[in-house]
């Protein structure tokens, strides 16, 4: 049985080419929603055939099979738990899948993606490699970005269908870089809501409410993405000139918070953390440098 190719000629004209989605977990059923929702021809496979009924209503097609699904559209989406996921599904199906465009949507590391090359290279696949950097209910909005790297052809080729599903960035034909950028983007989030509940738990302590406080505290991150940006400068130049606020200086400031943390009852192991940090860069003989010289502490474990 062969699936049905759900596309005609108006909807090519109209640019919106057919897409297929392999993978109906949160992420890929939000994926394969928006594309619906944008008048793209869809075509949707899982494991478990029953999750595609509510996008088979709005108007998606279900495959029978991943070789049925990859030969409806030229556009293949994955949306699978991991690469071995991916290609346990894709090796079968390998007679469907030469000359087809993949955006692998599948979280790994950059080394997962460059050897994710060599395995398309041999199934005759054109791949790219991408980051979702929302959660699903963020699909399809402005508001979020989609990060890709590697082969350009398809990114541009496939760009109208990638704009659905949020701002879709080229970050250059390196294929990890997409990685790369996603998991050190995430450790960035990680660390900005840690340090943002440590503060919430100090200012909740004296009765201010989570809300409150959050609304400063989102003002304040702009004027921290000013800071952050000349610190990048510094970084690349290998200089980082004091002349804001050195090391020295954010020494003593953060004794204050430590204090009114500990005077709350809140657990200080991230400020003491970062304190740690800053000590070890005075003690490398950066205490009169800016805060940006704290990467030369990160850096010295990979010399």
């Amino acid at each position: 049985m062969t699936a049905i190719v759900n596309t005609t000629a108006a909807d090519e004209a109209a640019g919106r080419p057919a897409v297929t989605v392999l993978g109906l977990g949160q992420m890929g059923a939000a994926i394969a929603g928006a594309l619906l929702a944008a008048g793209h021809p869809v075509t949707v496979w899982n494991r478990t055939a029953e999750k595609a009924a509510p996008l088979v209503e709005k108007g998606a097609v279900l495959a029978g099979s991943v070789a049925e699904a990859v030969a409806a559209s030229p556009l293949v989406l994955a949306v699978v738990l991991d690469y071995p996921a991916l290609y346990g599904i894709l090796d079968p199906a390998s007679a469907e899948l030469k000359g087809k465009a993949l955006v692998n949507l599948v979280s790994g590391s950059p080394e997962q993606a460059d050897e994710a090359v060599e395995w398309a290279a041999r199934h005759g696949l054109n791949y790219l490699d991408g980051a979702i950097m929302t959660t699903p209910p963020g699909v399809g909005t402005r508001e979020v970005m989609f990060l890709y790297s590697g082969d350009q052809a398809v990114f541009d080729a496939h760009h109208t269908a990638l704009d659905v599903l949020g701002e879709p960035l080229y970050l250059g034909a390196e294929p990890g870089l997409a990685a790369l950028y996603d998991v050190n983007l995430l450790g960035l989030m990680w660390a900005t809501m840690s340090g943002w509940l440590h503060g919430t738990a100090v200012a909740t302590a004296e009765g201010t409410r989570a809300v409150d406080f959050t609304e400063v505290a989102i003002r304040w991150l702009g004027t921290v993405g000013n800071f952050i940006r000349r610190y990048a400068a510094q970084v690349d130049e290998g200089a980082y000139p004091g002349d804001d606020a050195t090391v020295d200086v954010q020494i003593a400031t953060i004794e204050h918070q430590l204090h009114a943390a500990r005077a709350r009852g809140v657990d200080n192991r991230l400020p003491e953390l970062l304190k740690t940090l800053m000590v070890e860069a005075n003690a490398k003989g950066h205490g009169q440098d800016s805060f940006g010289s704290v990467i030369e502490v990160l850096r010295q474990g990979a010399r």
